[in-house]
């Protein structure tokens, strides 16, 4: 009885013992509810060519743009984009009038393949041992799953909770329902150039003139992109219409993407890359450089679409979720499952924007 006196005498005098304290608990995770709701904007977004970047079930800043963009492309009133001072973390966005009943189921199985391991291997950390390499893989299976999936590495954990070690052909995993990206369907990309011997960044200029503006056929073609370096988007355009857009990620303070109307001059798949760390970092040539390998952990990743101003392009990445977030040393940088679609969609001779 005793006892109990000081306890509640504790309590009315607002002092409660650490023992009988129940700390609350706040956390800004999504229920599943929540999440799968999310995932299913995001997978939506995906199929109609208006990237979300890497799908993680949020409704993450890069999201929204692409929602923005997509009503945009339909017809309605530009969005200003979201303000990261007063957005409120995974918060529902105005969804009325999105077909997204398409996106059913929002997740299905899937089970892992020999193909899907033979792009797996070991990845050093140091650029010397990389560039003696003859080609730059997928660092585990559970990275290559992750990109095939366009998926968040750390949500594809949450998806197959203990099941990322150790994986192997047989195994079943949960993935979002998106089309997969084929790191072996990289090749059958046309027009492209197959691996060259030089690297990607050392093709020299292209003078305007020589760049065409019209397709196989003949026919003039009116197909441009136009990269935002506020916004992080890139936009593909037919006349003024927009038809796609991908988040991206440009140049740094020091090594700016150049403001400026381009021509793509050409496209290279699975390009090897001139490592000169002093090029990238200063915007200035030395002799002390490394010559890396093709592959999916390329530093451009597995395309390299060329502009008509030496050692700039429109290329993949070795790191996925750093887009839209981090900064590239001059160029324009996608997912691979990005800039792949991208790929398709513009040829040699179509105008670039960089703005």
């Amino acid at each position: 009885m005793h006892r109990l006196a000081i306890v509640a005498l504790l309590i009315l005098s607002g002092v409660v013992p650490a023992a009988a304290k129940k700390p609350t608990q706040k956390t800004n995770r999504p229920n599943k509810v929540q999440t799968e709701a999310a995932t299913r904007l995001q997978v939506f977004l995906d199929r109609a060519n208006f990237s979300p970047g890497k799908i993680d079930g949020r409704y993450n800043d890069v999201t929204l743009k692409a929602l923005a963009l997509y009503r945009e492309s339909g017809g309605e009133q530009p969005q200003a984009p979201p303000s990261k001072s007063k957005a409120k973390p995974n918060l529902t966005p105005d969804v009325n009038g999105l077909d997204l009943g398409s996106v059913e189921p929002v997740f299905v199985p899937y089970t892992v393949t020999e193909a899907d391991l033979q792009s797996v291997g070991q990845l050093p950390g140091n650029i010397a041992a990389k560039a003696k390499l003859k080609f730059l893989p997928y660092r585990d299976p559970a990275d290559a799953i992750a990109e095939k999936f366009h998926c968040d590495i750390h949500f594809l954990e949450q998806l197959n909770a203990g099941k990322l070690k150790g994986i192997k052909a047989g195994n079943q995993l949960t993935v979002p329902n998106v089309e997969p990206f084929e790191l072996a369907s990289v090749k059958d990309i046309q027009p492209g150039s197959e691996t060259a011997s030089q690297a990607a960044n050392e093709l020299e200029d292209q003078p305007e003139s020589t760049a065409s503006t019209s397709g196989e056929s003949g026919a003039t073609r009116n197909v441009s992109a136009k990269v935002d370096t506020k916004t992080n988007m890139l936009g593909v355009f037919e006349a003024e219409k927009l038809i796609a857009a991908y988040p991206i990620t440009v140049g740094a303070a020091r090594t700016t993407s150049p403001i400026g109307d381009w021509k793509v001059r050409g496209i290279a798949k699975l390009p090897r890359f001139r490592y000169d760390k002093e090029m990238l970092e200063h915007g200035q040539r030395s002799g002390n450089f490394y010559m890396l390998p093709p592959g999916p952990r390329n530093p451009v990743g597995v395309m390299w679409i060329a502009l008509n101003k030496k050692g700039i392009g429109i290329h993949g990445t070795d790191d996925p979720g750093s887009i839209g977030h981090a900064v590239s040393h001059g160029c324009i940088r996608l997912a691979n499952w990005d800039v792949v679609r991208l790929a398709t969609k513009i040829k040699q001779g179509d105008k670039v924007s960089i703005h």
